[in-house]
């Protein structure tokens, strides 16, 4: 069994759990339709070209990365480093992150927020919602064929998806689905291993008008002038800017070079 099946076996406990806990509570504040105008927040951010920066405790390719971090304190300092977006990663087990840290830094910062876990059911797209989130991630090696459906029901709800793909038969899957914000994510979920160059390849394949976002392995100013260069309109960049020294600094200088 792969990470990403052992993170799908988790996340469908994690789900049952949350589906008895509205059922036995009529006031739960998922209860009922969760709907709201789609603002287009993150899909218009993205628009501007820059850094995604990404607020993670640890993960289970690097392990512990900065498990005593403030997210609100970090979210302040990539705002103020011209991060044109957050990404808030919500798993807690995998990643250190839970639904709070969004609900929390989404009073802090004006700037969107990207909420990064594993969907797997439309409950969780509600309590994204309901947290603050200004997007979600939809993953194409975990949906698969139910991508499309995803989007749609994002679409309907009122929030923005990010849609990832790793490989060229994923891609057609996302552009067959629709997406109009597309992540090449240059890890392997299965195995972890890290290629930059999947990024440089797969962006060919990108229709031209679907936002294109870079993800993973980002170590330096110089990978990011070359990936903007390169036709991308955002990175998402994650423990290069937890681990900065001054992340607020290193931010603006990857920002500058798109």
């Amino acid at each position: 069994m792969t990470f990403l099946d052992q993170i799908i076996e988790r996340k469908r406990e994690e789900v049952e759990r949350l589906k008895e806990e509205v059922g036995s509570d009529p006031y739960h504040p998922l209860h009922g339709e969760i709907k709201r105008r789609h603002l287009k927040r993150f899909q218009n951010a993205l628009r501007k070209k820059g850094v995604i920066a990404e607020i993670k405790r640890k993960s289970p390719s690097k392990g512990e990365i900065d498990l005593s971090l403030d997210p609100i304190k970090l979210a302040q300092e990539y705002e103020a480093g011209g991060a044109v977006a957050l990404s808030i990663l919500t798993d807690k087990e995998g990643f250190g992150g839970t639904i709070k840290d969004l609900e929390e830094v989404k009073k802090e910062v004006r700037i969107p927020i990207l909420q990064k876990d594993f969907i797997i059911d439309p409950l969780q797209i509600k309590e994204a919602i309901n947290a603050g989130a200004d997007a979600i991630l939809l993953i194409v090696a975990v949906l698969k064929d139910q991508t499309g459906e995803f989007l749609r029901i994002a679409e309907y709800l009122g929030i923005d998806a990010l849609v990832e793909v790793h490989t060229k038969e994923e891609l057609h899957f996302a552009i067959e689905a629709g997406a109009t914000i597309i992540g090449i994510n240059n890890r392997d979920l299965k195995t972890f291993k890290v290629d930059l160059s999947n990024s440089l390849e797969l962006i060919k394949l990108l229709p031209k008008e679907c936002i294109k976002v870079a993800e993973s392995g980002i170590k330096s100013v110089e990978d990011a002038q070359e990936l903007f260069e390169e036709g991308f309109d955002a990175l998402l960049i994650g423990e290069t800017l937890v681990k900065a020294k001054n992340p607020k600094e290193m931010l603006g200088e990857m920002n500058d070079s798109c």
